[in-house]
């Protein structure tokens, strides 16, 4: 048996690399036009990106932790009212926006 009759399908040692090299591409190419496909159908069909299944119990978390930011927003208004930089019509204008009323 001789060198180019190792098993390595007649090629030789050179043609053997050439051919991993070139499988490993393919599925490099493959699995990239994949997770193109993946990520264009989850933009289309909306999926969600936090990963968080659908229900109840998450719909009231984001409004819990809403509320903290209106407090703050209207303590740093009404700093604003009290150093003269706005007015009482603007502080009560913006209040009304962040509450919602």
């Amino acid at each position: 048996m001789g060198f180019g009759d190792g098993g390595l399908g007649g090629g030789g040692l050179m043609a053997a690399r050439a051919g991993t090299r070139m499988r490993a591409r393919q599925q490099y190419r493959t699995m990239s036009r994949m997770q193109r496909r993946r990520s264009w159908m989850q933009e289309r069909m909306g999926a969600r990106q936090d990963f968080q299944p659908a229900g109840d119990q998450y719909e009231e978390a984001p409004a819990a932790a809403a509320e903290p930011d209106y407090a703050a927003e209207l303590e740093r208004l009404a700093q604003l009212r009290n150093q003269g930089v706005i007015t009482d019509a603007d502080f009560e204008a913006k209040k009304k926006q962040v509450l919602g009323i």
